[in-house]
Order: structure tokens, then sequence, then C-alpha cells
């Protein structure tokens, strides 16, 4: 199949070949059907996958068929996204597809000037990518009214409810237009997320693409190590092999700091990317690792979800996320839609609960490598010898992590 035979916008067709995207990816195949006929979809599928396209190209071919004039504050269609980045890239995928229909989109979210956004809005916006919070903030002030809203999208909604937005989500809803196409993108489909689907979509049909598994085509390794050689492995890996691109992730910010400083004194590319960032210095550090001013990016889950960024060749886990999904979001980082990566995960002893439910989620085992040549003999120090507490909770973890995935699967 090719994006002809879904009888696209002649202009949405021309944009695609500009930006050389010739076949559509398997959720868009499934989604952009439905989506043209003005139905509600339900699309389950990893980020990476081309969910932005399969929500903005049906939506608007149907907004370029009806002539209808812009309003000043009456956007016809409202994206929501949990985080900032992830709204800001979906509008800017939304403008490449839309580069030659007279489509305006702007975009509005927290950390941002007020003004400036409801300037625009009083404008006139025919599509509105936003964050939860700020889009309510902007109603209270009467900055936006959805009289004519037509298309109602909710992207990656499982981050959403885990970060909260769910009475936001609600009262913004609530304001709409029943008469609408209502359109849920998730990674996942735990049980709050079909309870959306009951109270705000009719009949949506379901799509659902490789759920909570990674692609064939990365290749997952482990890597265990002593704790206290953790940071002189990375940089051993980070020397020895030839790294495009690559994403680190810790699980703090303060480790994600330490991190990129020793990486940094090693005469490594390093930037660095955490919630302590104003939205400037995060969307600097983006671009310039986007534009490959750094080759390293040392990050905390804030980049785990929804950030599509082309070329990145490995994913390291500095840290093993408490969550086994979360492992499957971080990795999804690299190995984009038909593009291969690499995943590495530094893995310690008090690891060893959070690795089995990782791969009780993936039903297979990884991979477990030593680097040849590392001196893995060197005497642990003081501070790095385990606990007893730190032991007993390492068992803990594997017994509740299993469980929990267990009890979710049956």
């Amino acid at each position: 199949m090719d994006f002809e035979e879904l009888h696209l916008d002649s202009r949405l067709l021309r944009a695609l070949h500009r930006e050389s995207i010739l076949t559509p990816t398997p959720i868009q195949a499934g989604a952009i059907p439905p989506a043209l006929e003005g139905r509600d979809v339900l699309g389950v599928a990893q980020t990476g996958t081309g969910k932005t396209a399969a929500f903005v190209l049906p939506a608007v071919h149907r907004l370029l068929a009806v002539a209808e004039p812009r309003q000043p504050k009456r956007p016809r269609m409202i994206v929501l996204a949990p985080t900032r980045e992830l709204a800001l890239q979906i509008a800017d995928h939304a403008r490449a597809l839309a580069q030659f229909a007279d489509i305006r989109i702007g975009v509005v979210y927290g950390g941002a000037p007020l003004g400036k956004q409801a300037e625009d809005l009083r404008r006139g916006l025919d599509i509105v990518v936003a964050t939860p919070g700020r889009l309510l903030d902007h109603l209270q002030r009467r900055n936006l009214d959805f009289s004519d809203l037509r298309i109602l999208v909710l992207d990656e909604a499982d981050r959403m409810l885990d970060m909260g937005f769910l009475p936001d989500i609600e009262r913004i809803v609530e304001r709409m237009p029943e008469a609408r196409q209502t359109m849920l993108f998730s990674a996942t489909m735990p049980g709050p997320i079909q309870g959306l689907t009951y109270r705000f979509m009719r009949k949506p049909e379901r799509i659902e693409i490789g759920n909570s598994r990674p692609p064939q085509i990365l290749q997952q390794e482990l890597y265990p190590v002593p704790k206290h050689l953790k940071l002189a492995l990375l940089t051993a890996l980070l020397r020895r092999t030839s790294v495009e691109s690559t994403l680190v992730f810790t699980r703090t910010k303060q480790d994600a700091d330490v991190v990129a400083r020793k990486l940094r004194e090693a005469g490594l590319s390093v930037g660095v990317m955490h919630g302590d960032f104003a939205q400037k210095e995060r969307v600097r550090a983006l671009d310039q690792f986007r534009d490959g001013h750094v080759r390293i990016l040392v990050a905390t889950n804030i980049a785990a979800r929804g950030l599509d960024i082309e070329g990145i060749s490995h994913v390291i886990n500095y840290d093993v996320p408490e969550e086994a999904e979360d492992y499957v979001h971080r990795i999804g980082r690299t190995a984009r839609v038909t593009a291969e990566g690499m995943a590495w995960t530094l893995v310690t002893d008090e690891d060893e609960g959070l690795i089995s439910a990782i791969e009780y989620l993936l039903g297979e085992k990884i991979e477990r490598l030593r680097l040849e040549g590392f001196d893995y003999d060197v005497p642990v120090p003081d501070w790095a010898k385990p606990s007893p507490q730190a032991v007993r909770r390492s068992v803990t973890n594997r017994r509740g992590a299993i469980g929990r995935w267990k009890s979710l699967t049956r």
C-alpha cells in the first residue's frame, strides 16, 4: 500500500513526497481509513511507529474538505499531549505535513509566556497542539472557544494519566461539542484508558500494533557490572564503540548531572536534560543533540516517551528503569520505524529483580555480555559495599516486579 491508495488530499500527498514519506506504517495504514470517514479511532502502538501522521493526515484532509473561514479563538482541532517536548514535536511534524495547505497550527504549553500564546489564539488557529494544564488555563481566561471544534486527539494517553492529567482532560472535554471526532493513541491499554474510551468516544475503531514489544531489528544486550564500576564501564563502552548518537538514561536528576560531568571530563561530547531544566534549556539540549552538536545526551525518563529524534544509534540504560514498560519506551528511542538500533543496559546485583520483570514482559531472555579487556576486578570501596537493607530490597524488588506483571497479564 502507498499513500495514493488512501485517497488523501493532493496537497498532503505533495508534502509526503517532499518529506520522502512514501509508504504508510502499520498504524497509519490501519488508522487513516476509518479516520478519513470521520469515525473515532483508538490506536495502540509504541512511539516511533508513525502515530503522529496517523492522526494528522486524515484530520487535515477532513479540515480541507470543509471550506470554513478561520475564526479567532475557535480552533477546529485540538491535540493534547503530556509534555511540552512532545507538543512541540507534534506541531512541527503537523506543519511539515500541511506545508502546502492553508492550515494554521499553533502550540500551547506551560513554561512559556501566556501573552504570545493568547495572541496566536486570538488571531485564529485551525489546529492547536497543547498540554492539558496550559490549555485549561487559556480556557479559563476565555482565550479559547470550542464552538467550531471538529476533532480531538489524545496522544500518549497512558502517559497523560500517569502524570495526573485526567482531571484537566475531563474539564476540557466537557466543554467540547459532543458531535466531534475523537482519536486516542496510547502505547498501552490499562483499565483507566479503557474507561476513557467509554466516556469520550463513540464505537471507536481499534487498531493495535505490536503492543509492549520492542521492534525485532533492535538488538538488546545486558552488561552485568559491580555498582562501583558502572561509570567506568559506561565510559569504556562509549569510547570503544562507534556510537553515532547515543541517549543515556539515568534514574535521577542528580545521577544525570554526575554522569554527564564525568563523561565530559573523559573528553566525550555530552549534553544533559532533566526536569530541573527551564524550558529553553531543554529545547536547546534537544536541538544540540538532534543537530549532532553533541553525540551523547544524558537524560531522565523525561525523554523516555514521545520524542522522535531520527538517527539515534544507541540507547543505554545506565540505571535499570523501575517499571518494565519504561524499559520498552526508553529503548524505543532507537530503531525507529525501519532503522536498526542497539540498546545496552548496565545491570548490578540489586537490579536483577527489575531485569526479571523486564524479561517476563518481553517473553524472552536478554543476552548478557562482558566487555573484553575491561577490568572487572577493581576492589569494591567501602562506600559501594551493599548494606543488608539493599540486599533485602533487591529480593523484594524481584518478587514484587514479577508479581505485578503476572497480575497485569492474567
